[in-house]
This record gives structure tokens, C-alpha cells and sequence, in this order.
């Protein structure tokens, strides 16, 4: 065996590699960040439409002017497509909508917070994928974790069915998405791919906007920029590099990352809106950190172990 190979055996990759996983966790933290830039201006399912739309189109443009394979048959485009609307349609409407309705950000988090140890549970009869005794230890550590960072501004109403409903919605949606894409979708151009799946999710909801809501938006600077920064920084680099990390890991690892965005949501609207950060919530950070670190070490050293 070569001192090449040893090294990508103990879990030697490209710097760039390694910062994938902390550049997805900044991204994706900065979704409860632009949406509440967003939501003052237009509805729910109304920015959603503009917003998937917008990417879908552009993303459909790279893919024919790049030259991107595009699938093979109907059947694999309905995978594709299928995916997108549990990733794209079912979490993010039902994030929107749960915030819309009044549920506080911090409850929306905590119940969609459930989805690494959801996946974990999943991921074994529907992948076959093993998680370890101290694999479990880490997902509990990192949902105590994210129970701290949001349990000082848990302050709801217990009868909101249709809040707690919605944001249930978002969990089976990003956990069954996930595993889905892991499945089904993992050798799929990102290009062509991804506009196929923001184009299923914005015929979805070109349908239910009208029916639901208004559709008037109020064109603020607030809104142009919450709305550029989720199409492409979120819907395009967050997306991409979850893709990738599903491609690269296992389903139950990738869904760990999802601890330590509450605690960076956190930091950053201390820093850009003065948001108090206590200690509970400084413990919880620690306790997420520590948990997500657990749940990865622990799969790097297996895969260490079973090297030749």
C-alpha cells in the first residue's frame, strides 16, 4: 500500500474537501438570516415561486450553454424531480410558511433540528448504511445541543397545530429528501439536475400561490437582496455543496452538519441584528460542535480500521 493511499485511508483529502463542510454549515445558516429579510415583503409561497423560479431558469441556461448531460429517460427525471420537491418544495414551504404563521425561528429550528437523528434512523433499512454506538452518542449530544442554543427563546403557543405541523412538514421533507437524493440522485449532473428539480418545485408552486395567497410582493431593497442572496447563495452554492457532500458521504454524517446551524444562525444575528447570546446557548454551541465531531471522527477511524 502506497503513503498515498494510507493517507486517503485515514481520511487525508484536498484542502478544498475539507472545507466543504464548513462552508455548506455558514451557507445554509444564512437561510433563517434572509428570509427574515424576505417575509416582511411578500408571502410565502409567493417568494418561494419568484425565488425557485429565478434559479431554475438561470440554472437551466448553464446547463444548455455548458453543455451538461441531461437524463436518460423520463423515468430518471421523475427521480430527480422527486427529490427536488422533498428538498426544495416540502422543507422550504414548510419553513416559510411555519415562520409566516407566527411559529418563532427558534421552535421551527428545533423541530427540524430532529432531522440528523431522524436520518440516522433511517438511513440503516433504507440505505444499509451501519451507525455506531458512538455515532448514536453524537447525534444525541448534538440535538441536546441545538435544545440549548434555541431553549432561551422558546416561547410559543403549544395549540399552534398548523405552525408545529408545518415545520413537522420540513423535517420528513429534508430527511426523506436527503435519503432520496442519496439513493437515487447521487450520479446526477449538479447543472442540469438542479434546474430540473427547482423547475418541478416552482410548477408546484405556481399552482398553490394563486390559490393561497395574493401574490403581491412590496420591491424593497430588503427584499431584492434577500432574494438574490437565497436564489444563488443558498439555492445554488449551499445546494450544490449538499449534493456533494451526500455524493462524497454517508447520509447519516451529511444530515450530522445540520447540528451546527442553529448555533451559527445564533452568532450571526448576534452579530448583524444584537440577538443576546447566553451562556445556555454558548453551552449548547459546545455541545453541538463536540456531538457533530463525535458522529465524524467515529467514521473516519472505522474506515481507518477496515483500510488494507
Amino acid at each position: 500500500m502506497t503513503v498515498q493511499a494510507t493517507t486517503a485511508a485515514a481520511g487525508g483529502r484536498p484542502d478544498w474537501v475539507r472545507l466543504m463542510p464548513g462552508v455548506f454549515v455558514l451557507l445554509w445558516s444564512t437561510g433563517f438570516i434572509g428570509a427574515k429579510y424576505g417575509l416582511p415583503y411578500a408571502e410565502p409561497l409567493t417568494f418561494l415561486l419568484v425565488r425557485l423560479g429565478l434559479v431554475a431558469v438561470i440554472l437551466g441556461l448553464v446547463a444548455l450553454v455548458t453543455g451538461a448531460p441531461w437524463p436518460k429517460s423520463w423515468a430518471e427525471a421523475g427521480r430527480i424531480a422527486l427529490a427536488g420537491l422533498l428538498v426544495h418544495g416540502v422543507y422550504l414551504t414548510g419553513v416559510f410558511c411555519a415562520i409566516a404563521k407566527g411559529m418563532p425561528a427558534g421552535v421551527t429550528a428545533l423541530i427540524v433540528g430532529i432531522q440528523p437523528l431522524l436520518t440516522a434512523a433511517l438511513s440503516g433499512p433504507l440505505l444499509g448504511e451501519r451507525v455506531s454506538g458512538r455515532q448514536w452518542v453524537g447525534f444525541l449530544m448534538g440535538l441536546a445541543g441545538v435544545g440549548l442554543v434555541v431553549g432561551e427563546k422558546l416561547h410559543f403557543d403549544s395549540t399552534d397545530a398548523l405552525g408545529i405541523g408545518l415545520a413537522l412538514a420540513a423535517l420528513l421533507g429534508i430527511t426523506f429528501g436527503t435519503l432520496y437524493q442519496k439513493r437515487h440522485g447521487t450520479a446526477m449532473d449538479l447543472r442540469s439536475g438542479a434546474a430540473i428539480q427547482y423547475a418541478a418545485t416552482a410548477a408546484v408552486l405556481a399552482v398553490l400561490a394563486p390559490l393561497f395567497e395574493t401574490m403581491h410582493i412590496d420591491w424593497t431593497g430588503e427584499f431584492v437582496f434577500a432574494l438574490l442572496w437565497l436564489s444563488f447563495v443558498l439555492s445554488v452554492g449551499a445546494i450544490f455543496l449538499l449534493f456533494l457532500l451526500i455524493r462524497r458521504g454517508a447520509a447519516a454524517r451529511v444530515a450530522s452538519l445540520f447540528y451546527l446551524v442553529p448555533p451559527v444562525t445564533a452568532v450571526i444575528a448576534w452579530a448583524m441584528f444584537g440577538e443576546r447570546l447566553g451562556l445556555l446557548a454558548l453551552s449548547g454551541m459546545a455541545l453541538a460542535v463536540a456531538g457533530v465531531a463525535l458522529v465524524n471522527r467515529s467514521a473516519i477511524n472505522r474506515g481507518a480500521k477496515r483500510a488494507p
